[in-house]
């Protein structure tokens, strides 16, 4: 009896031993063939990138991030809106690599953030709004997060396809003013949601909002009354309003002209270094101001020629700053 335990117990050290080398022998392997892909990964060479992660999931086929890259090699190879039989091929294994990943580590934000991406390329709004939320409901703190989002459903916004509305009673373009006004109620003290969200209503097609994006301009400038590029991005908009629709009454084109003038020599004032502001009012008083009020036209025309020195030598100020702190940089 005792012999028999021996020879038994002989024989599964054998048996551990044989695995445990079996194991560091494929962990070796894929570790190898990892390092190989990530090379040609970062190099663009995705095509022998794949071969290079496919071998190592034949080593170690619960290598999270072989899946993941190998998802985002053949997602660099697939062409959006493709209808050939080869990219359909490169789509359906882009899919495959990054739902395994998924599955294998469901926390892991990169590979949900990465088949997010991938369901917004095949234009399968539902399943990328899944991906999208379900990162904001692990990091709802993560200001980022929010602006992911909101770029996402902004992609949806004016299109022919109002995904989503049907179950949320909300469109896409709803849904992107939502994400920043919810990043805006998360940290209302933080300047940068405003200043996000004014670029939204800014970017509006065919007519931007311009007033809705003004109001969140001045409560930025409210958080902040010494921040110039508040009251730069304040003066432009009102410019642009100006501008860009010569149909308003007269009256309120002036009105216009006058509050981004204000807005634009408030951030000149506040910061004399800062180039941008010179070249706006030089903007401002060619193309609105000298229409509006012809009387005063070559004064206006010279003043904007007295900006665009300012704005020119400024520049060339701020040019000669950030050499001369490089070759400090250097020095140091």
């Amino acid at each position: 009896m005792n012999m028999t335990l021996v020879i038994l117990l002989a024989f599964s050290v054998m048996a551990v031993t044989t695995n445990c080398e079996k194991i560091s022998y494929n962990k070796l392997r894929a570790n190898y063939h990892f390092t190989r892909a990530n090379a040609h990964f970062t190099d663009n060479h995705y095509r022998d990138a794949i071969e290079e992660y496919e071998l190592t999931l034949q080593y170690n086929p619960d290598l999270v991030q072989a899946y993941r890259f190998l998802g985002e090699s053949y997602k660099s190879l697939y062409k959006p809106a493709v209808e050939t039989e080869r990219n359909k091929e490169i789509e359906a294994k882009a899919l495959e690599a990054l739902r395994k990943a998924n599955e294998i580590d469901p926390t892991d934000k990169e590979v949900i953030y990465s088949l997010g991406d991938m369901y917004d390329k095949i234009r399968d709004f539902d399943s990328a709004e899944q991906m999208y939320l379900r990162i904001l409901e692990m990091e709802p703190t993560n200001m980022g997060n929010y602006y992911v989002v909101a770029e996402f459903y902004k992609r949806y916004a004016g299109g022919e396809e109002e995904e989503g509305e049907e179950k949320t009673g909300k469109t896409p373009f709803e849904k992107a003013e939502e994400m920043y006004l919810r990043r805006i109620e998360t940290d209302p003290e933080n300047e940068q949601g405003y200043a996000y969200i004014a670029q939204f209503y800014e970017g509006i097609t065919p007519i931007p909002e311009f007033d809705r994006a003004d109001e969140y301009h001045a409560r930025r400038i409210k958080l902040n009354p010494e921040n110039a590029e508040a009251w730069l991005a304040k003066g432009v908009n009102r410019w642009s309003k100006a501008y860009r629709i010569p149909t308003l009454p007269k009256n309120e084109r002036m009105e216009l002209a006058r509050d981004s003038e204000a807005a634009l020599l408030k951030a000149s004032e506040l910061d004399p270094t800062y180039p941008e502001p010179y070249s706006w009012l030089s903007v401002l008083y060619k193309s609105v101001l000298v229409n509006l009020d012809p009387n005063r036209a070559k004064r206006y025309e010279e003043d904007a020629d007295r900006f665009l020195q300012q704005f020119q030598d400024a520049r060339k100020r701020q040019a000669e700053r950030k050499k001369l702190e490089e070759e400090l940089g250097k020095i140091g």
